[in-house]
């Protein structure tokens, strides 16, 4: 039994000891990028358009983190109501896997906030509808700091209030 509790003990303190070296080489190295392009929003009955950017962290080959936010430039009439996003944000945790030096296949999931408002007979409506954002895309580079990336994202909105499809075209700058 002494055995044992030996054996576990000794585990244990080599997972602490192994973890940080462990960590070292998987997140490593942290490198930053850049996104800027257009997004087409296909929602429940509306589609529009916003401009939009992100700032990422990517720690190793495998994870990063990105700020996404985007300002609405195409707007839709519905039902007589003409209707326009005002603008969004959201933060993602996302996931890399490489496919060759040049090409990634990714995956991300986040969270958001996004301003819609609705015009009609000189009325004005203006709502924030919050969401869980998940999706999947690619980006190729051309060379050691420049690609493109596509991707398609689904904002799933709290409290019922629907989803929306949202496919991206981004350029990408590594810093």
């Amino acid at each position: 039994m002494k055995n044992i509790k030996f054996a576990a003990v000794a585990a244990a303190a080599l997972t602490f000891v192994a973890a940080p070296a462990l960590a070292q080489t998987t997140f490593q190295p942290t490198t930053f990028y850049g996104n800027l392009g257009y997004s087409h929003v296909d929602g429940d009955g509306v589609d529009l358009g916003a401009i939009s950017a992100r700032l990422g962290a990517r720690f190793g080959q495998y994870l990063g983190l990105e700020a996404e936010g985007g300002l609405g430039v195409n707007d839709d009439t519905v039902g007589g109501a003409k209707v326009d996003l005002k603008h969004s944000v959201a933060g993602y945790v996302v996931g890399f896997a490489p496919v060759t030096p040049k090409i990634d296949l990714i995956g991300r999931v986040g969270y958001g906030t996004t301003r819609i408002g609705a015009e009609a007979g000189g009325v004005s409506v203006k709502d924030n509808q919050d969401s869980w954002n998940y999706g999947v895309g690619g980006q190729y580079f051309f060379d050691a700091a420049n690609g493109l990336r596509a991707e398609w994202t689904r904002f799933d909105f709290t409290n019922d209030a629907g989803k929306a499809d949202v496919w991206s075209v981004h350029y990408v700058r590594k810093f």
